[in-house]
C-alpha cells in the first residue's frame, strides 16, 4: 500500500514518477499486466481490473525490497503518514516529506534482497 498511497495523493508528475519507477522496479509483472488490462478496457477497467490493481497494490506491500525500504525509510514514511493526515484537504503541502521519503528510498542498499533489482554501483 506504500507506493499506491504515493500514487493516490501525489500528482506532481517528478513524484509520480519516482514512485511509479520504483513500483515498476520491483512489480514489473504486476504493472505490466495491470497495464495492459486497462489499455484493453478503455470504458470498464475500473470494474474490469480492479483484481489485477489489488495484485499491484499487494506486491507493493509484501515484495522484500519494498519492505526493506518501508523499514529502513521507516522515520521519513511516518512523517509522510502524519502530514497526509493532518493536511487531507491539500496534500500538496506533503511534498517535502513524500521528497525525503523517496529519497531516503533510493539509498537503501537493496543487495542481496529477494527479488530485488541489482542497483546500479
Amino acid at each position: 500500500m506504500l507506493l499506491v498511497a504515493l500514487n493516490n495523493y501525489f500528482f506532481n508528475p517528478s513524484i509520480m514518477q519516482v514512485a511509479m519507477e520504483i513500483t515498476a522496479r520491483h512489480c514489473r509483472r504486476e504493472m505490466e499486466d495491470y497495464g495492459t488490462c486497462v489499455a484493453s478496457n478503455p470504458s470498464s477497467w475500473q470494474q474490469q481490473c480492479h483484481d489485477l490493481k489489488l495484485k499491484v497494490a499487494q506486491c507493493t506491500s509484501s515484495h522484500p525490497a519494498i519492505q526493506k525500504i518501508r523499514s529502513d525509510c521507516a522515520g521519513q514514511f511516518t512523517e509522510f503518514e502524519r502530514c497526509l493526515r493532518e493536511h487531507q484537504a491539500a496534500v500538496g503541502s506533503c511534498s517535502t516529506h513524500v521528497t525525503r521519503f523517496l529519497a531516503c528510498a533510493e539509498t537503501v542498499d537493496l543487495t542481496g534482497v529477494g527479488g530485488a533489482v541489482p542497483q546500479p554501483t
